[in-house]
């Protein structure tokens, strides 16, 4: 958990990545100097658990303050800590198919316990933000990307026990982010390589997929909570933008049908689903304009952040009084 009365007021609108597992010299004038909002770590960040911390300390250090520091620690096939150092968690897929077949209480009892020995393991190593839960609804066509780390085929049950996911990492300290807004589940293509397009008719989109994120951005918990778009196409809602990059989804779907006010990350910028849009930096434009509290980067590549610098813009006001919001919850509820 970060401290909300540390001033973001000079941070700028992205967070970024490393190449490996200790700051280099140049990665830490470069941070020193960029000063982004926060950072993402990767399997080629971790190793051991005192090598994380370290890490994790280093980078508070060299920007100067407890800024965020993002995983993607779902469970399954998508967790960076991996053992023999870190428990290997279930895919979340597990917990629908035990809501089917134990009940529900027997499958929120369940995750409730795997969440919090995974919130231990990130507090432990210097995490304080966890990219999950992921929110898509399965469908027969639903690209193996996705399969499942996502909880069901009933948005019901999605909703259910993505609520649970954000209460329980939220009352350990840990700031969830819903994933991949509005809804990556109807997308047959994999948006690290290909721009997915989704012609569903929106409503069917709105009865559906929107269903687990309307829910979690309804309860009280949602101030807390953080969000990340998907790199979709939604025809019904803008037919020639992806969602991370589009202003009327962001305002009229995300904002508006769907009433999350959270911070708002794109998903990440060097994915394939952006390359229409041209070099880095017209990206990182592309995501800020649309909406986006902040855009996130994960190849950690230098030469390339170098761009990305020259052009990000500082945290804007609204972002940061979103991110003010979620840290003095997230310190409530813990």
């Amino acid at each position: 958990m970060y401290d909300a009365r540390m001033s973001v007021e000079s941070s700028s609108a992205v967070i970024l990545s490393l190449s490996g597992s200790t700051l280099s010299e140049a990665e830490r004038a470069f941070f020193k100097q960029a000063n982004p909002l926060g950072f993402i770590l990767f399997a080629r960040n971790c190793e051991t658990p005192d090598q994380v911390r370290a890490l994790t300390d280093s980078l508070r250090e060299t920007v100067g303050r407890d800024c965020p520091i993002l995983i993607d620690q779902e469970g399954g096939r998508v967790q960076r800590l991996k053992p023999p150092h870190w428990r290997q968690y279930p895919p979340m897929k597990l917990f629908g198919d035990q809501i089917e077949d134990e009940g529900e209480a027997q499958a929120l009892d369940s995750l409730r316990f795997t969440i919090m020995q995974m919130a231990e393991e990130l507090k432990n190593c210097g995490v304080n933000v966890d990219c999950a839960p992921v929110l898509d609804v399965l469908f027969p066509e639903t690209h193996d990307v996705i399969g499942d780390r996502a909880f069901s085929s009933d948005p019901a049950i999605v909703a259910r026990l993505g609520l649970s996911v954000c209460r329980n990492f939220l009352a350990a300290g840990v700031t969830p982010v819903i994933k991949h807004l509005p809804g990556h589940g109807r997308a047959t293509a994999d948006s690290h390589k290909d721009l997915p397009v989704v012609k569903t008719a929106l409503e069917d989109l709105e009865t559906t997929d929107f269903r687990p994120f309307r829910t979690v951005a309804a309860d009280p918990c949602a101030r807390g909570v953080w969000g990340m778009m998907a790199h979709v196409v939604y025809s019904a809602l803008d037919p020639a933008l992806p969602a991370s990059v589009s202003p009327c989804v962001i305002a009229d779907t995300i904002r508006g049908s769907i009433g999350f006010d959270g911070f708002l990350l794109g998903d990440d910028l060097d994915m394939e689903a952006l390359s229409g849009l041209g070099p880095i930096e017209a990206r990182v434009q592309a995501t800020l304009e649309a909406g986006c509290d902040a855009a996130l980067y994960c190849a950690g590549k230098l030469p390339v952040m170098e761009k990305i610098a020259e052009s990000v813009p500082k945290l804007s006001e609204k972002a940061r009084r979103r991110l003010q919001n979620a840290a003095e919850f997230t310190k409530i509820a813990a």
